[in-house]
């Protein structure tokens, strides 16, 4: 076996490592604890999206590949408007589909949790 050959078998003999795919939408559920009212919610990657006094910010969405477990994970920020001048944060990181209570949003009367990552409708599909 010549010496160029080498590489090429040791990158086939290497399994390829899925990328999980990036959402630019985080799709959340949110609770209105006061009212029992339980909504959808998109929150577009970058934008602001409001809830009842919450403003909530979507920097991230990840969701695993198909092959692997299902998971989708979001990097929310959510703060909470008191006043025209106060505004408070009330989370900072990641969510997880999965385990809504290991990371969560600990607010007296609402709830908000991620349920999945998708593209935008508008999005054009990624080229490979």
């Amino acid at each position: 076996m010549r010496l160029t050959a080498v590489p090429i078998l040791l990158a086939l003999a290497v399994p390829a490592v899925a990328q999980a795919p990036a959402g630019d939408v985080a799709l959340l559920q949110t609770l209105d604890k006061v009212t029992g009212r339980v909504r959808g919610l998109e929150a577009p990657v970058g934008r602001t999206v409001e809830f009842g006094p919450l403003s909530i910010v979507a920097r991230a969405c990840r969701k695993r590949p198909p092959e692997e477990p299902p998971e989708s994970s979001a990097f929310l920020e959510i703060s909470e408007r008191k006043s025209a001048d106060t505004v408070n944060e009330l989370f900072k990181g990641w969510m997880f589909a999965s385990t809504p209570a290991v990371s969560a949003l600990e607010h007296p009367v609402y709830d908000v949790w991620v349920i999945d990552c998708r593209a935008s409708r508008t999005s054009a599909p990624a080229s490979r």
